[in-house]
């Protein structure tokens, strides 16, 4: 490993290596797990030709690479394995270009996602995705795991949103992909790969016009089953808010005490509403949705008149995994999906579960496309609450998947799912997966230990593949 930082050091300069165990700590872990052993070293490139010279050197010496953004994934796909690597984005956090006429920018993949926003903004635009971290997650992040947030249902998640990248393949070459591209879409094919098919160093996204008119809304309700229900009905009308987003009665008790801002704390569940368009498109819509919630047994409906009111309900539900602290030292955060038609059973089923190992859940989701986010709650000193909650979260998945739904919305797989693949996907599904990853990477000198399933059923993958 000597030879291998010596290399990196002569070829980036002192500066971007980091290779001291108290430098390498951070690095060992994201926002989901603490990895086993610090990686060999931490590179801190300023641009593509960085990365690139990084690439050729790590193949040269057979060292396996984990691309890393802000470090706040929630699968462990940051997480270096097998004496991987990191190279940490965060120096390249440039905006490159804002293109106010075609509605475009370019961008490092190290940008904060809300800064983005910000900067377009003054033009009166802004970029969709809006994961709840998005203060603190890179926007490079969000494209390896395909990142959503609440506006996702009416703008789409990252791959909707995205136009083209540059990235560095395993042999160090670098390589520029667009959706406008004929033939296959390697841009789509990237987007959401987890970091294990190349390293995205610059990306093109869409922006959109900020709306005429913004309306904020709650819907508050004395049980879980007729706020979820509720949501399935607005849908079934035609209708698609720009957001929709529900909390029960622990996330509401969560955030209100955190932030203030106007959450009911007698309420067992509320919708938070977001319509936008023009005045007219936006009157009518709330009037839609208000009759809806009222008729399926909404007992208020309080609409958010000023700026500072909207801004408020929207800090809290953003800020709702980091108030939940003040119920528990810890929390366990699942992602699945279900149909919306059967978010009532998956929530009733979530309770249940979380009730047969003695835990407290918390539920804060992105209702209107079904993306569940339960929240575990435990003490990480007790093992007994460790080891309760990781059982509870493989259940709840295998529920969301018996009632139609998958394993993950947007947080991606990573270390955390890879076992519960086989789940979803036959071996044959599996080992075509393999083959793809394989065509980019045929040496996994890419985050190796991500997303496919480890031990036998890896093997099966791989005999699978060669067939």
């Amino acid at each position: 490993m000597n030879d291998l930082v010596g290399d990196l050091i002569a070829a980036l300069g002192p500066e971007a290596v980091l290779h001291q165990p108290e430098d390498l700590r951070v690095y060992a872990y994201d926002g989901y797990r603490s990895g086993d052993s610090l990686p060999p070293a931490a590179i801190l490139p300023r641009d593509t030709k960085d990365v690139a010279r990084a690439v050729r050197i790590c193949r040269q010496h057979g060292a396996p690479i984990v691309a890393r953004g802000s470090g706040t994934g929630l699968c462990g796909a940051a997480v270096p394995q097998r004496g991987g690597v990191v190279i940490s984005l965060a120096r390249m956090n440039r905006i490159l270009e804002i293109d106010t006429r075609r509605r475009r920018a370019r961008v490092q993949p190290g940008l904060m996602n809300l800064r983005l926003s910000e900067a377009a903004n003054p033009h009166d635009l802004f970029y969709a995705p809006d994961p709840s971290s998005q203060k603190i997650s890179s926007i490079g992040g969000n494209v390896g795991t395909n990142a959503g947030g609440p506006h996702c249902l009416s703008y789409g998640v990252t791959t909707n949103n995205v136009l083209g990248l540059e990235f560095v393949a395993d042999d160090g070459e670098v390589y520029r992909c667009h959706q406008d591209d004929p033939g296959y879409d390697l841009t789509g094919v990237l987007v959401g790969s987890e970091g294990t098919l190349g390293i995205v160093t610059e990306i093109e996204v869409r922006l959109r016009r900020l709306p005429e008119e913004t309306r904020v809304f709650l819907a508050v309700y004395d049980s879980l089953d007729a706020a979820s229900a509720t949501v399935s009905e607005i849908i079934g009308h035609g209708l698609l808010p720009t957001a929709l987003e529900m909390m029960d009665r622990v996330m509401i008790k969560a955030v209100e005490e955190a932030f203030h801002a106007g959450y009911p704390q007698d309420a067992e569940a509320v919708l938070l509403v977001e319509v936008a368009g023009s005045h007219e498109g936006a009157e009518e819509a709330e009037h839609a949705i208000a009759r809806i919630a009222k008729d399926g047994g909404a007992l208020a409906w309080r609409a958010a008149r000023t700026q500072v009111e909207r801004d408020a309900l929207w800090a809290a539900r953003k800020g709702a995994a980091g108030a939940i602290g003040r119920l528990a030292p810890n929390y366990y955060i699942q992602d699945a999906t279900v149909p919306r038609t059967r978010l009532p059973e998956a929530l009733r089923a979530v309770e249940d579960i979380s009730h047969d190992h003695d835990l407290i859940v918390g539920n804060v989701f992105h209702a209107g496309d079904g993306n569940l986010h339960p929240l575990l709650l435990f003490d990480r000193r007790i093992p007994r609450q460790v080891e309760a909650v990781v059982r509870a979260g493989t259940e709840i998945l295998k529920r969301c998947i018996a009632l139609g739904g998958t394993i993950s919305g947007e947080h991606g797989i990573g270390y955390e799912k890879r076992e519960a693949l086989p789940l979803v996907f036959s071996t044959q599904d599996l080992a075509a997966m393999v083959r793809l990853r394989d065509t980019f990477d045929p040496q996994t000198l890419f985050n190796p230990g991500k997303i496919f399933p480890s031990g036998a059923s890896c093997a099966e993958v791989r005999v699978g593949s060669a067939h």
